[in-house]
């Protein structure tokens, strides 16, 4: 194990054990009988800290999904799908842990904690390559100043749907399933070829050659 991975599972087990953040680095670095400067070394600060934690959780995701055999077959839509079923399949593994982070910074939907900024930037980036096979396969239309924010979109969906997840008290998750199915099929339907797009295009002809 090396020193980031000790210094983020000491602290996943402190905020579990003692349901707080550290006071300190210097007393969190005690504890694990090291140097102050040491933790800094790895970490900037807690909030860093915990958005590496996030990240760690979206790379466990991201390669559980790719390992499926039939995953490069898939469309765009299902990719995203699949990468959200298998989100909550591995946040279900540290519940514990994110209802505490959640309840620490009393989250509001479509609000961007700053010790989740890695997480967003990494998501996005993962999302954007998905997004490029989907507009490139035409299965997602490609918008002038509107592609660009596509990214956004999906990110506010894990925010909702995490959230939702952290609320929800049905067996086995179930109704987080079934908000995954229909929130990522609406951002399909909206991103996709729509009657607008077929108005615009024959405006544009119509410009081009009056």
């Amino acid at each position: 194990m090396t020193k980031s991975e000790k210094i983020k599972k000491a602290y996943v087990d402190y905020i579990l054990e003692e349901g707080r953040q550290p006071a300190s680095v210097f007393s969190f670095a005690k504890k694990l009988k090291m140097k102050e400067a040491e933790f800094y070394e790895e970490f900037a600060s807690f909030s860093i800290l915990e958005s590496k934690i996030w990240v760690d959780f979206l790379e466990e995701t991201t390669t559980k999904m790719e390992a499926e055999p039939v995953f490069e077959d898939y469309s765009a839509r299902e990719k995203i799908l699949s990468f959200f079923f298998t989100w909550i399949e591995v946040l279900k593994e540290n519940r514990s842990y994110a209802l505490k982070f959640f309840e620490k910074d009393k989250r509001q939907l479509m609000k961007d904690a700053n010790n989740l900024v890695d997480f967003k930037d990494a998501f996005k980036d993962y999302m954007d390559k998905i997004l490029i096979e989907g507009i490139e396969n035409r299965e997602i239309e490609q918008r002038p100043f509107i592609s660009e924010r596509y990214s956004s979109i999906i990110y506010a969906q894990a925010l909702l749907i995490t959230n939702f997840w952290i609320k929800d008290g049905s067996e086995n998750f179930e109704k987080t399933d079934t908000l995954i199915e229909k929130s990522v099929n609406t951002a399909f339907d909206l991103m996709g070829k729509s009657p607008l797009d077929s108005i615009f295009d024959l405006t544009k002809f119509m410009f081009q050659n009056k």
